[in-house]
């Protein structure tokens, strides 16, 4: 494994102004007469008002060695994890110095982040269980290792090892058999929660700052809520038959949205986060998706996109063109496309604003940028890719730069973008928003 660090060198050579001989001595501009004076005092003058050369808004810093499938991830305190070709490492970001490495590791899908740990699920083919290994974040020294897929919810530091069912991605996950909490530091289990058939897994904010609880939306049609310290039911409440899928419930600012049957067509009901008391229903009238929007929950179907407040149901916005939205650290996209493949442009989730337009740019994913946008286009099929900054204030994105021919699967984090490149290397970018 290198960590390069490269040196550009600008030959301005003759086609730049440089002069085809210095054989013959020159003539000064000024004539003989000219008092030294008035010609240092001009020399000062020169050297004082010259002007430092602009600093490039996007350079490279430093790049690794990588094979074609090696996950890589970013820390929220600025580092870099690389497994290449099974060595799992920890980078500075921004000079590169390598902080610790692990020695080897089997290949992993991706590096999932939590409680200060590195969760590793190996690579596997079938039905085997994998398991999973915990290593250290501070240092990389092997913490532990256990069965089953383990999970983080969102605003907890509790780890939950659950067996999936179809799907354990998206915003909720769908599970089956017993939910263990694990002891971070031992890989031990603290409490159980047993799932008997299936049921969605998801995170729902407390009262006050009572932290995290776990939602289950069971298949006989229980939705409860469990404390994550103890494990303890904290209340249930029987809710419609629905689909119950890894993107229904949807829990947005704390209140619970569900899609089930209603009479005569599909229903929107929403449920408090704290009683499970039914807030309200009302008819879907053609959307289907329910996605967050900031405090704000964005209904998505053929007819556009609208933005109810989940706790009244009421429509703050609308727009007919809009298909979806995600969010990127910060900044909220809208979509003109349900796959979320037509970026639109930034927007104001309160307020249904476009602030810029984001037409033919791709939006790059990362954390930390709490007020701007790193987006990619590509000037032609396989050429380089140029990037660009997008924040409120401006109508269209401010160009950085050019990408290499080749460059892709990017990543930001504050001042840095980190791309795989054709040649097999990650190579780390820093940036310079307001250049």
């Amino acid at each position: 494994m290198t960590v390069q660090s490269n040196t550009v060198i600008i030959d301005l050579g003759l086609e730049r102004g440089e002069p085809d001989s210095y054989d013959s001595p020159q003539r000064s501009v000024f004539p003989i007469w000219f008092p030294a004076a008035v010609l240092a005092a001009l020399v000062l003058f020169t050297a004082g008002s010259s002007i430092a050369p602009a600093k490039a808004p996007l350079t490279e810093v430093f790049s690794l060695e990588v094979g074609p499938a090696d996950a890589y991830a970013l820390t929220d305190d600025g580092r870099l994890l690389a497994q290449t070709f099974g060595m799992l490492s920890a980078y500075d970001l921004a000079d590169g110095e390598t902080q610790w490495e692990a020695g080897q590791t089997a290949p992993a899908f991706r590096l999932r982040l939590g409680s200060g740990l590195i969760l590793m699920r190996p690579w596997t083919i079938g039905s085997r269980d994998p398991g999973t290994t915990a290593i250290s974040l501070a240092d990389g020294t092997e913490k532990w290792s256990r069965t089953g897929s383990v999970v983080t919810l969102a605003g907890s530091p509790t780890l939950l090892a659950a067996s999936p069912t179809r799907s354990m991605g998206g915003a909720a996950r769908r599970v089956q058999g017993p939910i263990d909490a694990i002891d971070p530091v031992t890989g031990g289990t603290r409490w159980t929660v047993d799932v008997p058939s299936s049921a969605v897994l998801t995170g729902l904010p407390g009262p006050g700052d009572s932290g995290t609880r776990m939602l289950l939306v069971h298949d006989d049609r229980t939705m409860a809520v469990h404390d994550l310290v103890t494990g303890e039911r904290l209340t249930t409440a029987a809710v419609p038959p629905a689909d119950y899928d890894p993107s229904n419930p949807v829990v947005v600012d704390g209140t619970i949205l569900l899609r089930h049957p209603g009479r005569p067509d599909m229903e929107f009901s929403a449920y408090d986060g704290v009683t499970l008391r039914n807030l309200w229903s009302q008819p879907a009238d053609g959307f289907y998706e329910i996605e967050p929007c900031g405090v704000l929950a964005c209904l998505t179907g053929p007819d556009g996109m609208r933005a109810i407040d989940p706790a009244t149901g009421d429509v703050r916005w609308a727009n007919p063109q809009w298909r979806g939205v995600q969010q990127f650290g910060h900044s909220f996209v809208a979509y003109g496309s349900a796959e979320n493949t037509q970026p639109l442009g930034l927007i104001d989730p309160d307020t249904g604003e476009l602030q810029v337009d984001l037409t033919g740019w791709r939006p790059i994913h990362g954390a930390g940028n709490e007020d701007h946008l790193l987006v990619t286009r590509s000037e032609e099929s396989g050429g380089r890719s140029m990037v660009a900054v997008a924040q409120p204030g401006e109508t269209r994105p401010r160009l950085l730069g050019p990408l290499p021919a080749g460059t892709g699967d990017c990543q930001a984090a504050p001042e840095r973008l980190v791309c795989r490149s054709m040649y097999g290397q990650l190579v780390v970018w820093a940036y310079d928003r307001k250049g």
